[in-house]
């Protein structure tokens, strides 16, 4: 972002902030709706690091922890900083027993090389990259390991593609989407930040599917930022025309059925201290 003017950082902040912010108004339905990460990618983020005993891991801009689920399920030893107070309040109902704090990609309330793995599901492109990577950079253990995670819709399926026009771009991120533009423009972003303090990043993409119906779907996509942030009557409008198409659509109208993801992943290993 070398090359923006100062308007257009002032833009990008705040968009960043808008959209960044709006997840606790949905808390609860992004509890219950959003899907979880394929655990071939976690393992596949974790694995510079995964002969380390006890693995300390951080999972930061935790929301309501369906990264931190996978992650205690692997066997680390997890922390979540989480920055929204809705968001933090569902993580601490679903899960108790882990280690859960307010605090930010910015600011990290935690001690330098106090854990081995940073991961981000679905929240990086929220982050202020030039103050969060040396904040990260500080956490780690030398050799430790920074990955982000993104659930991204399979639009290579037909049902998926139509479904992300109607939607005119407000919902996920779609595979296609990612491999165009939008994963190098996080990769170069991620690259640019971390220099001296990281190596290179690297992408790794792992096939994922949720089971959904016409409703839970819906219920799904009205978590995304780029709803929240509508004005009430042009969300009510899009999301009725979602609605349609879904239960008119062969594929999703009758019953259950999987909604095609890639958990797309950016890996980057912390530099030796």
């Amino acid at each position: 972002m070398d090359d923006l003017t100062e308007a257009e950082r002032q833009a990008d902040r705040e968009y960043r902030q808008t959209h960044g912010s709006s997840f606790g108004t949905a808390a609860a339905a992004y509890a219950e709706h959003r899907p979880g990460y394929a655990e071939a990618a976690v393992r596949w983020a974790l694995s510079p690091v995964s002969a380390r005993e006890p693995l300390r891991v951080l999972d930061l801009a935790a929301g309501t922890g369906k990264l931190t689920a996978t992650l205690v399920r692997l066997g680390a030893e997890v922390t979540a900083v989480e920055p929204d107070p809705a968001m933090l309040a569902e993580f601490r109902r679903s899960l108790g027993s882990v280690t859960a704090l307010s605090g930010s990609a910015e600011q990290i309330p935690l001690p330098d090389a106090s854990v081995d793995a940073i991961l981000v599901g679905q929240a990086m492109h929220w982050f202020d990259l030039d103050q969060a990577i040396p904040e990260i950079a500080r956490v780690l253990t030398s050799g430790g390991v920074l990955a982000a995670l993104w659930n991204v819709d399979d639009d290579r399926i037909g049902w998926v593609a139509t479904l992300a026009e109607i939607s005119k771009g407000q919902s996920n991120v779609t595979l296609l989407r990612w491999r165009e533009r939008a994963g190098r423009t996080r990769q170069e972003r991620l690259a640019a930040a971390g220099t001296d303090l990281f190596g290179t990043p690297e992408i790794g993409e792992f096939e994922h599917g949720q089971r959904r119906t016409a409703d839970s779907l819906l219920a799904t996509i009205a978590t995304h930022s780029n709803f929240l942030v509508l004005a009430e009557p042009d969300r009510a409008r899009l999301l009725a025309q979602v609605h349609d198409y879904l239960h008119a659509c062969p594929e999703t109208a009758a019953g259950e059925f999987v909604l095609p993801m890639v958990t797309a992943v950016l890996r980057v290993p912390r530099n030796p201290r």
